[in-house]
C-alpha cells in the first residue's frame, strides 16, 4: 500500500485538499480524528488525562474539555510532553489500524504534525499544502474563532514553513482559488496512481 503523508500549517487548506482526494476515491486517515477516537469516554487515555491534568479537563458529560486542555498544554512545554506521552502511542496504533484497513489504490495520512510527531514514518511520500504565514493566520482566525495569541501558540509548536518546504517531496501552494487547488491535486492524484501501480506490480 502506497501511503502519502499530507501536512501543512494551521489554515493552510489541508481539509480542502483531503476532501478533494476523498471525492477522487482515496481513503483518508486523519491523525487528528485518530487523536479524538482514543480520548472518547471510556477509553484508557481519557482516564489517564483526567488523572494527570485534573477534573477540569473532563466535561460533566464525561467527554474531554478540549479548550481547557489546549490552554494548559500550549502554554507549558512540560505539560504538552506529558499529554503526548499518554496520547502518541495510542494515536500511532489507531493510525496503523486504519491504514491497514484501507482498500483504495493509495491512502493519504493527513497530520498537521506529520514530521514533528514522526508519523511520516508510515508514509512513502509526503505532500505539503503550503501557504504564506499571513494568510494562515487570517484563515485560522476566520475558521476557528480563536485569538491571535492562540494561533501564534499553535504555530509555535508546528515546524516552520521553511523546514516543511525542505522536507516535503511534493508541494502545492494554496494561495489562489479552489479550482486552481483542485487542478494541482488532480495532477498529483494521477502521479500517485502511477506510483501505487508501480509499487504493486
Amino acid at each position: 500500500m502506497l501511503v502519502i503523508g499530507l501536512t501543512g500549517g494551521i489554515g493552510s487548506g489541508k481539509t480542502l485538499a483531503t476532501d478533494h482526494f476523498e471525492r477522487l476515491g482515496i481513503t483518508i486517515v486523519d491523525a487528528d480524528k485518530a487523536a479524538r477516537v482514543i480520548v472518547e469516554p471510556g477509553k484508557p487515555a481519557l482516564r489517564e488525562i483526567g488523572q494527570k491534568f485534573g477534573p477540569q479537563v473532563i466535561n460533566p458529560d464525561g467527554t474531554l474539555n478540549r479548550a481547557t486542555l489546549r490552554e494548559m498544554v500550549f502554554s507549558d512545554p512540560a505539560q504538552r510532553k506529558s499529554l503526548e506521552e499518554i496520547t502518541h502511542p495510542r494515536i500511532a496504533e489507531e493510525i496503523r489500524q486504519q491504514l491497514s484497513a484501507s482498500t483504495s489504490p493509495y491512502t493519504i495520512l493527513v497530520s498537521p504534525l506529520l514530521f514533528e510527531s514522526g508519523q511520516y514514518r508510515y508514509t512513502q511520500r509526503t505532500l505539503l499544502i503550503d501557504t504564506h504565514e499571513a494568510l494562515q493566520r487570517t484563515r485560522a482566525a476566520a475558521r476557528d474563532s480563536v485569538s491571535e495569541d492562540q494561533i501564534a501558540a499553535i504555530m509555535a509548536v508546528q515546524m516552520s514553513r521553511e523546514e516543511r518546504l525542505r522536507l516535503a517531496d511534493d508541494v502545492v501552494l494554496n494561495d489562489g482559488d479552489i479550482g486552481h487547488l483542485h487542478e494541482m491535486l488532480e495532477r498529483l492524484h494521477k502521479r500517485y496512481l502511477e506510483l501505487a501501480h508501480a509499487q504493486a506490480s
